[in-house]
């Protein structure tokens, strides 16, 4: 489960993101608690627009982050995305701490870190594969979600008991201190031992170039579909969490904090469930998705926050079991040239989403309760589970038939080895 830890390029790049990502995390809880109790009363339709112009650049951007995820020395675009993030974090605690800090300033720096985001992400995702070899990548892959929700359970625990104890805008100090670590990992790298080999040439057509190659990839365009409906409509967690925590279970910030590490302690299991698959496929994908919409179905009707943490732990289990699986699947069968571009179509996808169902999930939250807003997360589950079986019906040959008076499935199988797809743009798969 651990043996991409052995790397040494690798093991120090994840001991300083885990440090990192703790403070990012502390960070997006004190942003929207900053925004939901403080700055106004109760109103899920200003978090979602702080998720919505966050999460919005990464579209907007995507030509450009994924021409520079493949085509630019990726450790040093790193350095200069995580300082600016950093940069930024430290000007919001400044205006914090100093209670000058307005709704339109939270949007501003929002903002902002969205664009820095729309970079730093699919480099960050891509850069695993320069740390490690395709043979141990899937694994990387999932212990790089491991450390993630690792960070993702312990930040909010943190940052809920700090929150009652020096207020937001400590948090936004203490995570722009933790951008060293990161920026400490990537200074010391073994930089002769990274896998920098197969850069693609810049040619005219390099900046569209991601997207031809998708578009000839059904089982990609099947994933991105996927993806769409899920980080969209289901990944609002930020609202879904807050809001039940606030508004059905009248709870404080240290139970926000704490319903968000119960989540986080599933995806943690998550990630480290996907850690023992060598190959992810289709199959799991769909069954991840499904159990995401029937488990966030369920939280919707949990009648105290206990029960409704318990089930959050499921929800987390199968979010983050769908996003590993999903992410080890491109990269593996994405030649290391289309790498970059690739993951930047699919970083764009789940948080080009974001600026259409964060407002609309604020919106149902405003209007109709937070538990129906989670049921409209629940059906999009279903609806990804659906595309997935699809798939499998048009391309995998899936079926049911009856043997010996029983019921079976049947599924056509697939090379399972991890061999690049070279295709350039407007060449066609065979």
């Amino acid at each position: 489960m651990f043996h991409s830890l052995g790397n040494y390029n690798y093991r120090l790049w994840a001991g300083g993101a885990l440090v990192s990502n703790v403070g990012t995390w502390m960070q997006r809880i004190g942003q929207d608690w900053l925004v939901l109790t403080v700055l106004t009363h109760h109103n899920a339709t200003a978090v979602g627009t702080v998720m919505a112009l966050q999460f919005g650049p990464p579209l907007l951007l995507l030509p450009l982050s994924g021409f520079a995820a493949d085509h630019l020395d990726r450790r040093k675009l790193l350095i200069f995305t995580q300082s600016i993030a950093g940069l930024l974090a430290l000007g919001l605690g400044l205006v914090t701490i100093t209670g000058v800090v307005q709704l339109w300033q939270v949007y501003g720096f929002a903002l902002l870190l969205g664009c820095v985001t729309a970079f730093d992400a699919p480099v960050r995702q891509a850069f695993v594969s320069d740390l490690v070899s395709d043979d141990i990548l899937a694994n990387a892959v999932a212990l790089n979600s491991a450390s993630f929700n690792a960070a993702r359970m312990i930040g909010p625990a943190v940052a809920g008991v700090l929150i009652a104890a020096v207020g937001e805008g400590w948090l936004f100090l203490i995570n722009a201190g933790s951008y060293a670590a990161v920026l400490a990992s990537l200074w010391f790298l073994r930089v002769h031992e990274l896998l920098t080999e197969g850069r693609p040439r810049r040619t005219p057509g390099s900046l569209m170039a991601g997207f031809h190659y998708v578009w000839q990839r059904p089982d990609l365009m099947a994933v991105l579909v996927m993806l769409f409906l899920l980080g969209t409509f289901g990944f609002n967690f930020a609202i879904f969490i807050s809001t039940m925590s606030v508004t059905v279970f009248h709870g404080n910030a240290s139970q926000y904090g704490l319903l968000t590490s119960a989540m986080a302690a599933g995806t943690m299991c998550g990630a480290l469930f996907s850690a023992r698959r060598p190959f992810p496929g289709m199959v799991l994908i769909g069954i991840a998705a499904a159990g995401f919409g029937v488990a966030l179905a369920v939280a919707a009707v949990m009648p105290n926050p206990y029960l409704f943490a318990a089930v959050l732990f499921f929800v987390g289990l199968a979010a983050l079991t769908f996003m590993t699986a999903s992410n080890s699947m491109m990269q593996l069968t994405t030649e290391r040239a289309m790498r970059g571009r690739v993951l930047a179509l699919r970083i764009a996808v789940v948080m080009g989403g974001t600026p259409i169902g964060a407002p609309l999930v604020g919106w149902v939250v405003d209007h109709v309760g937070a538990r129906w807003a989670l049921g409209v997360g629940a059906l999009a589950g279903v609806a990804a589970a659906a595309v997935a079986v699809a798939y499998l019906v048009r391309y995998r040959r899936l079926r049911l038939y009856l043997d010996a008076g029983r019921l079976r499935l049947a599924i056509h199988p697939v090379q399972m080895d991890v061999v690049a797809v070279r295709v350039a743009a407007g060449e066609r798969v065979t």
